[in-house]
């Protein structure tokens, strides 16, 4: 049984825990040399391509129609896979989901599990609820396997130990696994494989989530760069499929569109080493799959996005590009956002698939620097999203009353000259008193939060608009 899950700061304010993951320099560093190199390379990758960005609106357009047609395009794939031999289950919410899977378990006599990186399986926490009821699950994944066995959380969604040092795990496999310490990757990974190669041969059942799901033939694809993918969905007699309603498409050619494009902006590689198509149970003449394959739809608060304004957002491939992208996720790290989905696009989906309310803090987490809209492969408007939420924030009374009432001000004084040239000159008094050798060292208030890591620059005595009536002057003059 794997140890229980933890954040490694479950302090419920945002800004506690941004401060704590900037004071763990190490995971900093660690995080955003990661993200820079993989980001970095999605950028070189993707110029093999010969029209990148028509590429990417053809991906997006294609996920636009199946989620305008989304009802359709289901009762097809669900038509397709019992037509195949395979079971389907829908679940409204995490708790049924949870119960369904936990009831294939509980039917098979399921007590070994082996399990593929699945982000929705941790969106329902369905680890836990296996557990609960008597089973035992490994992660296959490697840096799931790592984070199992620390019990830690994910902290990117395609890297989840990207956090992690490779002196870490050394300790950490010193301290779990019982081998002699290294740092040498390819000694460390061969110790995991000896301990996952074991559960793979003697697992009763298999849970993979779902890249894609393909509605014209019932096709499941999964892919992966390490192969748990294919122990998982081959050996065990019953394999279990969790995917959120939105991973469909329509066509069996449309997939290629969304396989060049997954590895790619994802990590910065041509193509991921295994792309498996599961396409119901196995059929006599096969030679290996699961005698039992059941399929779980997950909505837990897709369809209200679906019926929103931001149904855009379900396009997302969850490669994690945005992630690398993201200056702001690139130094505070996964766990500092307190969700199942960090960076950008997990500022956008959180409070979507929740509440609101209970990550109000999210949608305000972000530059608005258009970096995640760029490195998106299915090009999510995600700078605009953030404005609509905080916006909905406003709405709803999350703004801070100072705020409200400085936009008021500000909003009257930009429309009455009078008033913008007396606040301008009362406020350049103010921070020339404040500064010293031309620098302000402290700010009060709500300014203090940057004045509490950087100088601001004192202002200049004469204000942009004389200097460019003088300026002016003097070219008449000059004529």
């Amino acid at each position: 049984m794997s140890a229980p899950s933890t954040m490694p700061d479950t302090h419920p304010d945002f800004k506690h825990r941004v401060a704590t993951a900037l004071a763990d320099t190490k995971v900093c560093e660690a995080g955003e040399r990661a993200t820079r190199r993989q980001d970095g390379a999605r950028r070189k990758i993707l110029t093999e391509l010969p029209d990148a960005l028509a590429t990417r609106k053809l991906a997006a357009r294609i996920k636009d129609h199946t989620l305008q047609n989304l009802d359709r395009y289901l009762e097809q794939l669900v038509a397709n896979i019992r037509r195949l031999g395979g079971h389907v289950h829908f679940a409204a919410n995490a708790e049924q989901a949870r119960e369904i899977i936990t009831g294939i378990a509980r039917d098979a006599n399921a007590r070994k599990i082996v399990k593929a990186k699945s982000m929705v399986s941790e969106e329902i926490e369905l680890n836990h609820a296996l557990e609960q009821a008597g089973a035992e699950v490994m992660e296959t994944d490697l840096g799931e396997y790592i984070l199992q066995i620390a019990g830690e959380k994910p902290s990117h969604i395609v890297t989840p130990a990207i956090h992690k040092s490779k002196e870490d795990i050394g300790r950490l496999f010193t301290e779990k696994l019982g081998i002699p310490y290294t740092t040498d990757p390819p000694t460390l990974t061969a110790a995991a494989r000896e301990v996952l190669r074991e559960k793979f041969q003697n697992a009763d059942m298999g849970i993979i989530g779902a890249n894609f799901a393909v509605a014209e033939t019932g096709t499941v694809c999964i892919v992966t760069n390490e192969g748990n993918g294919r122990f998982c969905s081959s050996h065990p007699k019953v394999l279990v499929s969790l995917m959120g309603m939105e991973r469909l498409i329509p066509r069996m050619k449309d997939l290629p569109v969304f396989i060049k494009l997954l590895g790619k902006c994802g990590t910065g590689v041509r193509i991921t080493c295994y792309t498996s198509l599961i396409t119901g149970p196995r059929r006599p003449g096969d030679a290996d799959g699961p005698e039992e394959f059941h399929l779980v739809i997950l909505d837990n608060g897709r369809s209200r996005i679906l019926g929103s304004d931001y149904r855009e957002a379900l396009r997302c491939l969850r490669c994690g590009a945005c992630l690398n992208a993201c200056p702001v996720y690139r130094k505070i790290g996964g766990h500092a956002y307190g969700a199942v989905y960090p960076g950008p696009i997990g500022s956008v989906i959180t409070p979507l698939l929740g509440s609101l309310d209970a990550y109000a803090d999210l949608p305000t987490a972000t530059s608005l620097c258009g970096a995640c809209l760029e490195a998106c492969p299915v090009r999510i408007d995600m700078p605009t999203m953030f404005l609509r939420l905080r916006n909905d924030l406003l709405r709803r009374g999350h703004v801070p009353w100072r705020w409200r009432l400085g936009f008021k001000m500000w909003k009257l004084e930009m429309r009455c000259p009078f008033l913008y040239r007396m606040g301008t000159t009362i406020g350049r008094w103010f921070m020339r008193l404040r500064a010293k050798d031309g620098w302000i060292r402290k700010l009060p208030m709500d300014a203090a939060g940057w004045t509490a890591h950087r100088d601001f620059p004192a202002m200049d005595a004469e204000p942009f608009s004389k200097r460019w009536k003088r300026l002016q002057q003097n070219k008449e003059e000059s004529r």
